[in-house]
Formats: C-alpha cells, sequence, structure tokens
C-alpha cells in the first residue's frame, strides 16, 4: 500500500483550521498528523514529527510563517512548506520564493485546489495559484535575464556563492563565519576572491551586486 502524505497544519484560526482539517482528512492519500495555532507551536510539531509538508498562515502568533520558514532552514528538516494565505503582494510572494518555499496557495482557493497543491510539492513540484502565477512568471524571465547578463556567478565556487547568499541577506563577515563554521579570515579570502571573479571593488559593490542578483544565488 501506497504511504500516504503526512501533514501539519498551522492556521491561527480555529474556524478555518478545522475546515482546512476537515478537507484534507476527506482526501485520500494524505493524512493530518498534527495541527497548531501559532507558529512557535508549528515550529516544534514539524521538527518532532517531520512531516512531509505543512501547510502555514502567514500572521500567526509568537512566530510568522516566514519565521517558522528562517528557522527550518537552519535545520537539516526536509519538510515542504505550504503558505496558505490571503496575501496577493508580489513582494510577500517573491520573499517566500527566496526562502524556499515550495507552494503559494490563496485561502480564496478551491478545496480540490488546495489537495492537489498538496500533491503536488509533496511530489517535488511548486503549487502557485493561478491568480498570482504572473509573479512566478515574471521571476524566472528576471532570473534567466540576470543569468544571462552576469554569467560569471556560474564561474563562483559552491562555497563561494553561499557565501555571496549570505552577503545578501546583510551577514558580517563575522556572522557568515559563525554561520558556516569557518574562520573570520577564510570568509574574507573568499570575498576578496568573488570580487576578483566579478570584477567587483570594494565591500559596498560586492554588497550592491549580492543584493541584486539574490534571486538567482
Amino acid at each position: 500500500m501506497k504511504r500516504k502524505i503526512r501533514v501539519i497544519v498551522a492556521d491561527d484560526h480555529p474556524i478555518f483550521r478545522g475546515g482546512l482539517k476537515q478537507i484534507i482528512e476527506e482526501e485520500e492519500g494524505i493524512e493530518i498528523i498534527g495541527e497548531a495555532g501559532d507558529g512557535q507551536k508549528a515550529l516544534e510539531m514539524i521538527l518532532e514529527k517531520n512531516p512531509d509538508v505543512a501547510i502555514l498562515d502567514i500572521d500567526m502568533p509568537k512566530k510568522t510563517g516566514f519565521e517558522v520558514l528562517k528557522e527550518l532552514k537552519k535545520s537539516d528538516n526536509s519538510v515542504k512548506i505550504i503558505f496558505l494565505t490571503m496575501y496577493k503582494e508580489e513582494n510577500m510572494f517573491n520573499e517566500a520564493m527566496d526562502l524556499g518555499i515550495r507552494g503559494y496557495v490563496l485561502k480564496e482557493s478551491a478545496a480540490d485546489d488546495i489537495c492537489e497543491s498538496i500533491r503536488l510539492v509533496a511530489a517535488g513540484d511548486y503549487a502557485i495559484s493561478p491568480l498570482i502565477s504572473k509573479y512566478l512568471v515574471k521571476r524566472m524571465t528576471m532570473h534567466e535575464k540576470l543569468r544571462n547578463e552576469n554569467p560569471t556567478i556560474d564561474d563562483l565556487t559552491p562555497m563561494e556563492r553561499k557565501i555571496l547568499k549570505l552577503v545578501s541577506e546583510n551577514l558580517s563577515s563575522k556572522e557568515i563565519a559563525d554561520e558556516l563554521f569557518i574562520s573570520y579570515k577564510t570568509v574574507e579570502t573568499h570575498r576578496s576572491n568573488i570580487s576578483r571573479k566579478l570584477e567587483l571593488h570594494g565591500s559596498l559593490s560586492l554588497v550592491r551586486f549580492a543584493l541584486e542578483h539574490k534571486s538567482v544565488l
């Protein structure tokens, strides 16, 4: 028998959460293994139960969906996250994508769409509500444009790209060293090599480049 997709649901509105739980539980091949009413509880439950998929609201007490996602990135947990939200703004969508979200689904979506999103994400695909799919197309177009305009990014080593990504998140060399468990001097050497390869001059130029190309790192 094929294993069911294990799901955790987190939303601070009990009535909505209950309705969502009922919709999912009626779907064959998917099971709810936990529910939470705030972000902190959701994070703890995800780390403890290790679900296949977690459906999170963005606005929650104690920790927002974004904060939960950032905490999970620090762990080796392989859960795939879907934001189920009312927010249609492009900047919210892009921030979620930058953090590695797999699904961005609007709360107004039909029940069948929500369940299909779970299946897509569990299979390794993306699930984006049709109303905001234009943001994904725009993002992919910009991503390709930046790659074509800046082929030297591909010349960076995996470690250099990782460091450049952390630079784009406004981390200092000391913070990067702590994050990657390497020495401050090693980080500075990598930064120098990155600047040389990308023909950048000065730390401000490096930071500006990292911020402008954050989506392709």
